[in-house]
């Protein structure tokens, strides 16, 4: 109790209040702008951390983080424009209800259930962080593998009209995945010789492109100006209907939770995975999965509460094993060695003091979350109010910004035009652009579990079922490849003998 004490008298000190909320400002407008993602504001932190002490250190990185995953919604919902690749799982539910007038509803529900999501991460980061991390141990690229073709798969459930558009846009994904040089050959693919694709596709300038500039285009070619006009928001307001929502989708928010939570225990998963998977299982066992990406609330509750879920989970590796459970708490343990603190099982000896602290942080980042998320919606709201031959210059040039800031190199700029022709001509033939995303986000990792994975089997595939997580993961995402073939098969050959 003495610890937990101390620990409170560690965060409530008026200069530390200070840096949270300082943190939780800078960390709502990073992931506000679209290509500035939460690990680009953690990593504009760490050279503000180098004169601080731990605790104010760790308390701004955990709260701009949480504030940045959020915030990343507000351009997603009010223009297409996803502000970090966790937000681009849903947007196009979030912008479909904001051209129906229900703009904050869709934000008051992202922002309500991002912070469920991420005070339950909390709560199991403080009761199963040993459990949780030494399961988490246990997947090597073999589990990784599966856990990556899961995922893919999930770009088929994701995806609004046919399965075979939407396996289309995956592999288009895919596809863009490949070029570049990081592959086990060390040679290059598909760069024709420029040297700027040596190192693949950027993900940002491509996410940009696909979803941001083909609206401007697509704005263009439709005269926007003509479009209905998008109301900034309904008569109650941005929690108005929130605890209607809660009432009626609780399985989904306790669903997206847990799931985000466990795969952002997982090294190198994090968010964006967590908050595709959530989607596409709320979409799955949902009772109205037709309504999924024509403006549903229900995939912005469970996958809201999956990415914030995932900000809290992937600090148990790092805090119980000192391993990164995504790239922002690999900064993070690189901070923490800076200030003399050694991540790992012996924190919590020798620094038992500095791990509670951490653990009130996270309650209180995911606390302010709602009066400063409220005020960031209220801000935002008047963009919709701006006409649309202002608006759409306005959006160009933060894409511009966005995408030339990622290597300080025109060529992100090219690949977000490239990629921005590409999204409007998709579109225009109803292929989804989601898949697409998830392709070019677990390609890579998919092409590296699987070589790593052949290689310590020596070529034998049976090795991918030898090991029993491995197995029980491989079989089940068989199992949702095969089902609803069987199940079609079923229907199809119930409908001969009718006839």
């Amino acid at each position: 109790m003495s610890v937990f004490a101390d620990a409170l008298g560690l965060v409530f000190q008026p200069y530390v209040l200070l840096v949270i909320f300082a943190s939780a400002a800078f960390g709502m407008f990073v992931g506000a702008i679209p290509g500035l993602t939460a690990t680009m504001a953690t990593a504009l932190l760490v050279p503000v951390t180098f004169f601080m002490d731990p605790v104010p250190a760790i308390a701004a990185i955990v709260t701009a983080t949480a504030m940045a995953i959020f915030a990343g919604d507000i351009p997603g919902t009010l223009l297409r424009m996803p502000g970090t690749p966790a937000s681009a799982a849903y947007v196009e539910d979030g912008y479909r209800m904001t051209r129906s007038g229900r703009a904050e509803e869709a934000l008051g529900a992202s922002l309500v259930f991002s912070s469920i999501g991420g005070i339950f991460g909390t709560i199991v980061l403080i009761t199963a962080s040993p459990a949780l991390a030494e399961v988490a141990l246990k997947f090597s690229s073999f589990e990784y593998f599966w856990l990556v073709v899961l995922g893919l798969s999930c770009a088929i459930f994701v995806s609004p009209g046919s399965a075979s558009k939407g396996m289309i846009s995956l592999i288009i994904g895919l596809f863009a995945a490949t070029i570049g040089i990081d592959n086990p050959a060390g040679q290059p693919r598909y760069t024709f010789g420029n040297v700027e694709l040596l190192a693949g596709i950027q993900f940002i300038p491509a996410m940009i492109g696909l979803f941001a500039v083909s609206e401007v285009f697509r704005a263009v070619v439709h005269r926007a100006g003509d479009r209905p006009p998008m109301e900034p928001g309904g008569r109650k307001g941005v929690f108005g209907v929130q605890w209607a929502n809660i009432k009626r989708y609780p399985a989904q928010a306790f669903r997206g939770s847990i799931l985000g939570t466990a795969i952002g225990a997982l090294p190198g998963a994090g968010a964006d995975i967590a908050a595709w998977i959530s989607y596409a299982v709320s979409k799955k066992f949902s009772k109205t999965p037709e309504k999924f990406g024509t403006g549903h609330v229900e995939g912005l509750v469970e996958a809201g509460a999956s990415n914030n879920g995932a900000v809290s989970g992937a600090w148990i590796p790092a805090l119980v094993f000192g391993i990164p459970g995504d790239s922002i708490t690999a900064i993070v343990i690189g901070v923490l060695y800076i200030k003399g603190i050694n991540p790992g099982p012996t924190v919590f000896i020798n620094d038992p003091q500095l791990i509670y602290a951490v653990f009130i942080v996270f309650f209180l980042a995911n606390i302010i979350m709602l009066p400063l998320g409220w005020a960031a919606i209220k801000g935002a709201r008047t963009i919709l109010s701006i006409p649309s031959r202002i608006l759409m210059p306005i959006i160009l040039m933060f894409c511009i910004v966005g995408s030339f800031a990622i290597n300080n190199t025109p060529f992100g700029i090219l690949l977000m035009l490239i990629f921005g022709v590409l999204g409007f001509l998709m579109e225009e033939n109803d292929i989804p652009i989601a898949p697409a995303i998830l392709g070019l986000v677990l390609g890579p990792m998919l092409e590296q579990n699987f070589v790593t994975s052949m290689i310590k089997a020596d070529g034998d595939f049976l090795g991918f079922f030898e090991r029993p997580i491995a197995a029980g993961l491989g079989a089940f995402t068989i199992a949702v490849w095969c089902i609803p073939l069987v199940l079609y098969l079923m229907r199809r050959r119930s409908a001969e003998q009718t006839v």
